[in-house]
């Protein structure tokens, strides 16, 4: 159910006054955000913003550059300026927030040259942030070759950053943090606080057609917009009429105001879907992580992990433990291709793994089936057999699907470029043709495109999990600076969990082997216990993993958190923290509350009010915290829980161990 009106819209017609106007402005409904359009000498537009009225961001470049002198970019004189505002509330089927309030601003200004470009720069400003795009028309040309964009990010003084170095290829990088005009290169979002203490991050918003944005350092605190090319350096390719992703910059007083803006799902177009009520999350669990651990390996041999029998053995698990679904990796031919150009084939199953079966005995127990699909980079392979292989996904009753990308795509085509972005669109929309929801590791980075399509509902884009099987693993920080970084594209299948977490009950397995050379002997997970059950909460995914083999969960008392925790949440509040030091958040699902609070390799006491839960309410709240001994170096798995009933006028003292967390149910109490 949507509901909307429309503030006031008002038309305000410059005509050739406006060519000689110095600036045109427009600012956020509670005025503490304004931006200033302004066109020089030569016809080139400029963007200031300000941020209670001193500036953070101060005469940056706009426009794109084409090949066969076609001029985007100069020349311009503005011909006309609309005005409007909007607010609205909109629902979601699934979401931190089912409720969302869209409320702006907004400036289009229109603008032409004497070779006939018509140019409308949109701007929308809101209490948290602003949004804008270009919107081309060229009428003597029937296509478009874009070269570069000149969209800049000038900074109007220096301040922190955090972000990972740009590329076109992976996300799969550690954050760094550092001083704004020392970064060379970044991916977005790009989260940054400045010398005045304003929080802020700059990403993008429904990018389709197009290839993503990433920055580069121009100098004096500039960040330049660079595109991910095609091989031949076309960094676009276009007809003669296009619409560009928003351009965006969240703004908040305070760290977690980033993680509770709902600005760039604001800047995507409303649900297309005809029904949704065929989509919705859930908890899984799956056959994955020993093929990380090399103990099971993906292909069909004496330690095949997706076996018939294995998988029963999960779905009993699954049943048992109040989680909807189970995802077999390593099911289908092709595996044994892996380390060339990888064919797997989507609808042939290994000879060990009877499909027929597992749906079967899947269907008698209550639990889905999350089906998978690798392609390798292989992208001519996958789109050939894509829209076949759903539908023979459907006919066996599977309507859950993860894709991933592990590899190259061929010819020197990049996972990030306009060519990457166009197939990973086109396999949401084959998804959604067959009632499939979306799982998408090594991905596009999200920008909100789940609002417009909300069966694209999870993605990895950074690094998760499997990376402490077999490497140094992340370090305790990382888990408290990707709410502020990476989290605030969307959702992420970190697939958080694993209490076996020195791997003492696989290390020294017969069957484990080597697999991957950046194993040095020296992978763990590097936490506490109590903060992998914190990441449940933490790391926000409407579909959301167990990651441990199933065994080393069965009779363990802090596996009682997942089975009680609730993906479909209604609402989600960030509480505090700040990037890669700490962090606590809080979700309302159907009446219950989960919270999630971690810290880096510090140890921490955060006092949070309980103000969240329902006034007049009594909760029983199960408390998962560090024991008094541990450390996530030396003593990570020292764990207590307690119990107590809490109303919404208590606050609980939240102590954590270095590297640790601790994770709280709180429960309806009938008391």
């Amino acid at each position: 159910m949507k509901v909307k009106h429309l503030v006031g819209a008002f038309l305000c017609v410059l005509g050739c006054y406006a060519c000689s106007s110095p600036k045109t402005e427009v600012q956020s409904p509670d005025g503490h955000i304004k931006m200033t359009l302004t066109v020089d000498e030569n016809g080139k537009p400029f963007y200031n913003v300000s941020v209670d009225d001193s500036l953070l961001i101060e005469n940056s470049a706009m426009g794109f550059t084409a090949a066969n002198g076609i001029i985007l970019a100069e020349g311009f004189q503005v011909k006309n300026t609309t005005f409007s505002s909007e607010d609205e509330t909109w629902t979601q089927p699934w979401g931190e927030n089912k409720k969302n309030r869209n409320h702006y601003n907004e400036m289009a200004v229109s603008l032409t040259n004497e070779d006939q470009v018509q140019l409308t720069l949109r701007f929308r400003v809101f209490d948290d942030g602003i949004g804008f795009r270009y919107e081309y028309t060229v009428p003597t040309v029937d296509s478009l070759l874009i070269t570069d964009e000149l969209t800049t990010f000038r900074f109007h003084r220096d301040g922190t950053s955090w972000s990972i170095p740009a590329s076109a290829e992976t996300y799969e990088l550690l954050y760094q943090q550092q001083p704004i005009s020392e970064v060379e290169t970044a991916n977005t979002p790009f989260t940054f606080k400045t010398a005045d203490g304003v929080y802020g991050s700059i990403h993008e918003a429904a990018l389709y057609d197009f290839p993503e944005m990433t920055l580069k350092q121009i100098g004096h605190y500039t960040l330049k917009a660079e595109l991910a090319p095609w091989p031949d350096g076309i960094k676009v390719r276009k007809g003669n009429h296009f619409t560009t992703s928003w351009r965006t910059i969240q703004i908040a007083p305070e760290a977690v105001g980033l993680i509770n803006s709902s600005l760039i799902l604001n800047l995507n177009d409303p649900c297309v879907l005809e029904t949704t009520d065929w989509i919705r999350p859930l908890k899984y669990v799956g056959v994955w992580w020993g093929m990380h651990l090399g103990v099971e390996t993906w292909k069909m041999d004496e330690r095949h992990g997706a076996t018939t029998a294995n998988a029963k053995k999960y779905i009993d698990f699954a049943a048992a433990n109040h989680i909807e679904a189970v995802l077999f990796e390593g099911w289908n031919e092709g595996w044994e291709s892996w380390g060339g150009m990888q064919s797997f084939d989507f609808t042939k199953p290994y000879a060990d793994f009877d499909i027929d079966e597992i749906v079967r005995y899947a269907k008698e127990k209550g639990v889905e089936i999350m089906g998978h699909h690798e392609t390798g980079g292989n992208i001519p392979n996958y789109e050939r057999q894509m829209d076949h292989a759903m539908q023979w996904y459907t006919d066996h009753g599977i309507h859950l699907l993860k894709t991933g990308y592990a590899g190259a795509f061929p010819d020197g085509y990049l996972h990030h470029s306009q060519y990457g972005v166009n197939h990973y669109q086109r396999v949401v929309e084959t998804a959604a043709r067959h009632q499939m929801t979306l799982d998408a590791h090594e991905p596009i980075k999200d920008t909100g495109i789940r609002r417009t399509w909300p069966n694209m509902m999870t993605r990895e884009g950074a690094r998760g999990m499997e990376w402490n099987a077999w490497s140094e693993g992340n370090p305790p920080s990382h888990h408290v600076m990707l709410p502020f970084t990476r989290l605030l594209s969307g959702p992420m299948d970190y697939t958080p969990g694993t209490f076996d977490i020195l791997f003492l009950k696989t290390k020294d397995s017969p069957r484990r082997q080597k697999w991957n050379d950046q194993d040095k002997g020296n992978s763990r997970v590097n936490t506490t216990l109590a903060k992998q059950l914190a990441n449940w909460v933490i790391l926000y995914s409407p579909l959301q993993m167990a990651s441990d083999m199933i065994e080393h969960y069965e009779g363990h008392p802090a596996f009682q958190f997942f089975r009680d925790f609730d993906p479909d949440c209604d609402e989600s509040k960030a509480l505090a923290g700040e990037p890669g030091e700490f962090i606590a958040v809080v979700r309302k699902a159907k009446g219950n509350y989960f919270l999630g609070a971690a810290t880096n390799e510090s140890p921490r006491t955060l006092e949070v009010k309980l103000d969240f839960l329902e006034p007049g309410k009594q909760y029983k709240a199960v408390i998962y915290a560090d024991g008094e001994k541990a450390d996530w170096k030396t003593n990570p798995t020292d764990y207590k829980i307690t119990e107590q009933i809490v109303t919404s006028e208590n606050t609980l003292s939240i102590r954590m161990a270095p590297g640790g967390g601790q994770a709280v149910s709180f429960i309806k109490s009938n008391r």
